[in-house]
């Protein structure tokens, strides 16, 4: 199965939100970080692509039909040339209200979660986002906002200036479905726009996280 839609957004910009959309609208199974949490071989995968090791992007995704998130979304300028025939999504969002949620969720999630979640395979989860998200593309330096925000905005700007126009959406899931809808060429549902994984319900999710400071 060939993907039809790419997400190239940063966690926290409204990925999960965005997977629930596609799949209403036919573009499902959306890969998430949640599909890799729920598949140790795809765990396994990516933490290999965190070493810098090549993988089959075929295998990867089969049976899915789009992809959004990390840590697939890192790599979006090799799947964007591996699908040129998909469409790609740049979830953004408000920077300072991304900071605030990714300070609360995927930053300590990933730090702590390697060491102390009871899972095996969810510490596997973490330590790859942690390689993925925390070393490569934060320089170990997501605790620094301003440096984080910078790479977030750095990023933003890399991926109008590389995918063409007519092939990318840049897109805040607080526009809902008509934005999303006329990229795609479909009706937009009537029902209202998926809006989830708060920073609340994410350390819900989370008991190791119950006593660390962070709000919802």
């Amino acid at each position: 199965m060939v993907l039809k839609v790419l997400g190239a957004g940063f966690g926290r910009t409204g990925t999960h939100s965005l997977k629930i959309a596609l799949e209403q609208l036919g573009y499902g199974p959306c890969h998430h970080m949640y599909e890799v949490r729920q598949r140790p071989e795809q765990v396994e995968w990516w933490l290999s692509a965190a070493r810098g090791e090549t993988l089959n992007w075929d295998k990867v995704f089969e049976g899915f039909v789009s992809q959004v998130d990390w840590p697939a979304s890192y790599f979006w300028k090799e799947l964007s040339t591996y699908y040129p025939e998909a469409k790609v999504i740049l979830t953004d969002r408000d920077p300072e209200s991304w900071y605030k949620s990714i300070s609360r969720t995927i930053l300590p999630a990933s730090e702590i979660g390697r060491y102390e979640d009871p899972d095996p395979t969810n510490r596997k989860a973490s330590e790859m986002i942690y390689q993925i998200a925390l070393k490569n593309i934060f320089e170990g330096r997501l605790g620094e906002k301003d440096f984080a925000i910078a790479t977030m905005q750095a990023h933003r700007e890399e991926v109008i200036d590389t995918i063409s126009p007519e092939r990318l959406l840049v897109f805040d899931i607080a526009e809902g479905w008509e934005p999303l809808c006329a990229f795609l060429n479909v009706e937009c549902p009537t029902e209202p726009f998926p809006q989830t994984n708060s920073a609340k319900e994410f350390r819900a999710r989370k008991p190791y996280l119950a006593n660390r400071s962070g709000g919802s």
